[in-house]
C-alpha cells in the first residue's frame, strides 16, 4: 500500500493544529461548565466591532450562550454576538487567535502571533512584543501565561512575562499527588 505525498502530506508540515486545538479547548470548556474566551489580535479580515478594541486586540466570549451560529472552522471562526444590545456579526481568521482559555480559572492555551504578512492590509496592528506586553497585563491576571515571541534575552517583552509568573506554591514543601494507574 502506498500514502499518497500531497502538499500537507508526510513530506510537508501539514495543516496548522491551531483550529483543532482551539476546538479542543472550547469543548473542554464547555464540558466542564466554564466561558471560553479567545483573544483576538485585530487585523486584516478580522471583522469585530472596532470600539471594543484595545491595544489593537480584543476578547470574545466564545460561550453557546452568549453566541449564535457559532462555527469553529479550520480557516475561520465566525458567530453573531450582541455588543452593547446590537447584534453583530463576528469573522476572525483562525490565525489571530493568539489565545483561548476558561474566564473562571484562566486555563487554556496561548499561540504565536500573526506574522507581518497575515497582518498586513492597511489595518493598524501593533508589533509583536507591544501585543504580548499587552496581552500578558491583561490575560496574565486570570492565570494565563504568554511566551513572548523569540528573541534576544533582554527585550523589555521578555521581563514583563518573566516578572509576572507566581512564586512555587509549595517551595521546599512535599510533592503535589502523582497519578497512579490502576488496571
Amino acid at each position: 500500500m502506498s500514502i499518497p505525498v500531497t502538499p500537507d502530506g508526510p513530506g510537508s508540515q501539514g495543516a496548522s493544529t491551531r483550529p483543532y486545538l482551539i476546538r479542543a479547548l472550547h469543548d473542554w470548556c464547555t464540558d466542564n461548565g466554564f466561558t471560553p474566551y479567545l483573544a483576538v489580535v485585530v487585523g486584516a479580515g478580522v471583522q469585530v466591532p472596532i470600539e471594543f478594541v484595545k491595544n489593537g486586540e480584543i476578547v470574545l466570549n466564545a460561550s453557546f450562550e452568549a453566541t449564535s451560529n457559532l462555527q469553529l472552522g479550520n480557516e475561520f471562526i465566525s458567530f453573531k454576538a450582541r455588543f452593547g444590545g446590537v447584534a453583530r456579526e463576528i469573522n476572525v481568521p483562525v490565525d489571530h487567535v493568539i489565545a483561548i482559555y476558561a474566564r473562571e480559572n484562566g486555563q487554556g492555551m496561548a499561540f504565536p502571533t500573526p506574522s507581518g504578512a497575515a497582518a498586513a492590509g492597511g489595518a493598524a496592528v501593533p508589533a509583536p512584543d507591544a501585543v504580548v506586553a499587552a496581552a500578558a497585563g491583561d490575560v496574565l491576571s486570570r492565570g494565563l501565561r504568554l511566551a513572548p515571541p523569540p528573541s534576544d534575552a533582554s527585550t523589555p517583552s521578555d521581563e514583563v512575562v518573566a516578572a509576572s509568573e507566581p512564586p512555587s506554591p509549595n517551595p521546599g514543601g512535599p510533592k503535589p499527588p502523582a497519578l497512579k494507574r490502576v488496571k
